[in-house]
């Protein structure tokens, strides 16, 4: 045992107490979003009421536990911890779920790049923190793993109410680990699951003949494109643009206004719309699943099946693109660290937020505003008569859930680009937005008009060539602003010079101008098979 000296009995309560809140506390803890820090949770752990019944069970049985056993257990409990510290925290810095398929490599690497830029003590410092850092949660858990068997576990099995407690708690975590909603006040979410799910992807990733037989049968992607005559195509994903942007009467007559000045930049600028509503295969967050989908025309709803579609290399619509002599970018603003997954997407070019220098005020999560990252990306890769054509996916991040602040939209989009890119009325607007986390819909609302405003704006600019507009929503917001029980529709426009082009989409179910009519024309990965088919020109 690690600890030899015989404390007095209430001492002994209280380090038993102690070491069980402790346990619990490790493996219930939750993010602190948006940092890589983590915060208490007063829930119960599945996997510690899965230890504390262990401890009983081994204590009924030997009378007492030894020292290697309780050696193998904190070995197996700080797994669980690491496992628990990156599943709470990898969302809230890459915007997904941790995937060892992907992080193995590309963590180490990442590590690495930070570290060689400062001298090599620093490395040498951050490596010796991290070792003392895991030793020390070992420790912990090894000396409150060691209490529980000498104190609380004696104690409990010699009184009711504790083994009554025990069943109670042990009943919570089951249900909570077989999806038992209401127990999610209670219970937080198990680490071992995650685990399981690493487990199966790597097995499954690495066996072919497993990855085929789960996933479907790709579309074919083989358009010659000769319909579209060699114009751009630039498709750009609005974060959160859903449907009830049109349901819900009080948000759609907020955005009446700036529709209908988007409407009327469309009709100036020569151009044309039509619109549709498709299915997403997401809601409320996790917009790389409908990216994937409609890259790919597959159903990635399944996050399991999202992933292992990430290790193979079916063709896309960037890969049809790219035979077809097209040039193609990949722009993802909201990304200030490297993406391995961008392999699988096989951009020729990719920029992120780092690529865009941006100097003005930093405006809620996302820092950079959609208006300066646009007028940005244009100065960086700027097209002229001799470019190839261009496609380019743009993933927008603004109006991103906390939709918070709105930021100001600026007319004059060579001061965007500026040092002080707002004016004084314009911050000061923006500092008196007064964040809500219990009423969202005014802010998402915001965030929508400034959306319509910013595509106003930027269809407005001088071009030097043609192109064609892909405009759609990823996901709905969350229930929060959408209420319970809605769809998972998004709407899609589809903005050209070509009234011909147009009309092959209307065939298909589109209406035409900027507001999408029931019923949908399909799924979000519906609209890949679409494309290829209205591009080709047999």
């Amino acid at each position: 045992m690690l600890l030899t000296h015989s404390p007095t009995p209430w001492k002994r309560i209280f380090q038993g107490l102690a070491a069980l809140l402790v346990l619990n506390a490790l493996l219930s803890m939750t993010n602190l979003w948006p940092t890589p820090f983590v915060k208490l949770d007063k829930r119960i752990a599945p996997e510690f009421v899965l230890l504390w019944v262990v401890i009983l069970l081994v204590v009924w049985l030997s009378k007492k536990i030894s020292p290697r056993i309780i050696a193998g257990l904190s070995v197996a409990y700080l797994v669980l911890i690491v496992g628990r510290y990156f599943d709470t925290t990898a969302p809230a810095l890459f915007g997904r779920d941790i995937n060892l398929y992907w992080d193995a490599l590309q963590i180490p690497r990442v590590l690495w790049v930070s570290l060689k830029s400062y001298p090599l003590w620093v490395s040498v410092a951050a490596a010796t923190a991290l070792v003392l850092l895991i030793w020390l949660v070992y420790f912990t858990v090894r000396t409150c793993i060691a209490v529980l068997a000498r104190d609380a576990a004696p104690f409990a099995l010699n009184r009711c109410w504790a083994l009554a407690l025990t069943i109670a708690a042990s009943a919570l975590a089951i249900a909570n680990v077989n999806g038992v909603r209401a127990t999610w006040p209670y219970v937080s979410k198990p680490a071992i699951p995650t685990y399981v799910r690493q487990a199966k992807l790597l097995i499954t990733a690495f066996a072919e003949r497993d990855v085929q037989k789960v996933i479907p049968p790709s579309p074919a992607f083989n358009s010659n494109l000769r319909a579209l005559q060699g114009i751009d195509v630039n498709l750009f994903f609005l974060e959160s643009y859903g449907m009830i942007s049109f349901s819900i009467p009080d948000i759609y007559a907020q955005l009446k206004p700036s529709r209908d000045a988007l409407t009327k930049q469309i009709q100036e600028s020569g151009l044309q719309v039509v619109s549709g509503f498709v299915s997403s295969t997401t809601f409320g967050g996790g917009s790389e699943l409908a990216h994937l989908s409609l890259v790919t025309g597959l159903n990635t709803g399944d996050p399991m099946l999202h992933d292992l579609l990430l290790t193979t290399k079916r063709p896309t619509l960037i890969s049809m693109f790219r035979a077809g002599g097209y040039q193609t970018h990949g722009f993802y603003p909201a990304l200030t660290w490297d993406w391995p997954e961008r392999q699988f997407y096989g951009f020729e070019i990719f920029t992120d937020q780092r690529d865009l220098g941006y100097k003005g005020p930093k405006l809620g999560f996302w820092t950079v505003p959609d208006q300066y990252s646009l007028a940005r990306f244009a100065q960086l890769h700027p097209i002229t008569a001799q470019s190839p054509p261009r496609f380019t996916f743009f993933s927008s991040i603004t109006s991103h859930m906390p939709f918070h602040p709105v930021p100001p939209y600026q007319k004059d989009w060579q001061k965007i680009l500026s040092d002080k890119p707002f004016d004084e009325a314009q911050m000061a607007k923006v500092l008196a937005q007064k964040e809500d986390w219990f009423n969202m819909r005014a802010g998402f609302t915001g965030m929508i008009d400034y959306n319509y405003q910013l595509i106003a704006g930027y269809l407005a600019q001088p071009t030097a060539r043609e192109s064609l507009y892909i405009l759609l929503g990823d996901h709905q917001p969350a229930a929060n602003v959408t209420g319970e029980g809605v769809t998972w529709d998004v709407p899609v426009h589809i903005i050209s010079a070509r009234p011909e082009l147009l009309q092959r989409f209307v065939a298909r179910g589109f209406k035409p101008g900027l507001e999408p009519t029931a019923p949908r024309v399909g799924a979000i990965f519906d609209l890949a098979t679409i494309f290829n088919e209205v591009f080709d020109s047999r």
